[in-house]
């Protein structure tokens, strides 16, 4: 067999940047730890969601209408912070490093929630079962640790399934049916920590204490952490690939800017398509296809790409230069009159400069329509 072989070929790495070895790390030996992990947060996200309405009415004393809305908004942030993580995970930090970022950030959440149901101080104040009066101080905790709580759930949730996804690679036809198996126990788990919740938490919550309610989700998800982090050295990860907002707004002015050019019917023309992996350091190749065709032009290089990604580049930073220079040259006053006219006639020769800048660009951008274009011959390199 050969070396390459033993190493998977989706672009993955371990825990210590070197190639995934296929014999030692992925697919059935790591997936028990993100399910586990995995079944005991989805127990503590519901174990404290489910009875929450409750306890903004008889703990925090809010009428039934203010509780519901509490709880609606709580809940849409959690909806919301996902976008965060996915980001984060995508762009720099990883789906592993964002999952135990967020996973901590999580745990100090669910702690701050169960001591504040239970130490004296931050507890509310209760003359009786249902009759509390809490602090403002009191309400406060409460609800910081609560969105801490929807700050942590949303950075796990788009990461966790993914990250299971990256332990199977697709170039193998034998990890890759053990994909779709993957997911199966993966909603089984989201399903049983649910159950959970919803039954037993929610009882020892009406029938035991709010202490022990919010607890024992909390002891839930610090075992959560423990599962995830015990599975490090099996683990495959695929490394971010920067920010997939400045690619994709990249795309779209280069496809409009290049709306007369003509697409190459031979699709092994179109720039970085010839290359088995993506020139973009740890993103993966996409197969290409017919649908939106129109921006395949951003992909069709032409002889004045790098003339005016360099103009356009020397023209921001000159005109960001001459601006910032031209405000701050008067000892760090703004305004156009100098304070000591011998000193202050500087800065309106960097004014014009920015100026002479603007006219420059404009320049470029009129006499741009007479380029001529190139095709490629082959993929550059």
């Amino acid at each position: 067999m050969a070396e390459n072989d033993f190493y998977s070929k989706d672009g993955t790495v371990d825990y210590q940047g070197n190639p995934a070895n296929r014999n030692k790390t992925g697919t059935w030996k790591a997936c028990p730890f993100i399910i586990g992990n995995e079944c005991c947060e989805r127990l503590a996200y519901y174990g404290m969601s489910s009875n929450l309405v409750r306890y903004f009415k008889h703990r925090l004393n809010q009428h039934s209408s203010v509780a519901t809305r509490n709880n609606q908004n709580w809940s849409g942030t959690c909806y919301i912070t996902p976008l965060i993580g996915a980001f984060l995970a995508d762009a720099y930090l990883g789906r592993y490093w964002t999952i135990a970022l967020f996973s901590i950030i999580y745990v100090f959440g669910m702690t701050l929630l169960a001591l504040s149901a239970t130490v004296h101080g931050i507890r509310p104040r209760c003359y009786a079962e249902d009759n509390c009066d809490p602090t403002v101080t009191q309400s406060a905790v409460f609800f910081v640790a609560l969105y801490m709580v929807a700050l942590g759930t949303g950075g796990i949730k788009p990461c966790v399934s993914s990250y299971g996804a990256d332990q199977f690679d697709d170039t193998d036809e034998a990890e890759k049916k053990h994909k779709s198996s993957f997911f199966n126990w993966f909603y089984f788990s989201i399903n049983i920590g649910a159950l959970i919740a919803s039954s037993v938490l929610v009882w020892v919550q009406d029938n035991v204490s709010w202490g022990w309610g919010f607890g024992i989700p909390a002891i839930a998800m610090a075992v959560a952490v423990a599962f995830f982090f015990s599975g490090t050295p099996l683990y495959r990860n695929q490394k971010p690939g920067g920010s997939p907002l400045t690619r994709l707004c990249q795309v779209v002015v280069a496809s409009f800017r290049k709306f007369r050019v003509a697409i190459p019917a031979d699709k092994s023309l179109l720039y970085e398509t010839v290359d088995a992996e993506s020139n973009i350091r740890g993103s993966r190749k996409v197969e290409h296809t017919q649908d939106l065709s129109f921006f395949d032009k951003a992909a069709v290089e032409t002889e004045s790409d790098h003339l005016t990604t360099i103009a356009l580049g020397n023209y921001l930073s000159s005109l960001l230069v001459t601006i910032v220079t031209g405000i701050t040259a008067r000892n760090g006053k703004l305004g156009w009159i100098p304070d000591n006219l011998n000193y202050g006639h500087i800065q309106y020769f960097f004014w014009l400069l920015a100026v002479l800048s603007v006219l420059n660009l404009g320049a470029f951008l009129l006499i741009a329509k007479w380029y001529t274009y190139k095709r490629p011959v082959g993929t550059l390199r």
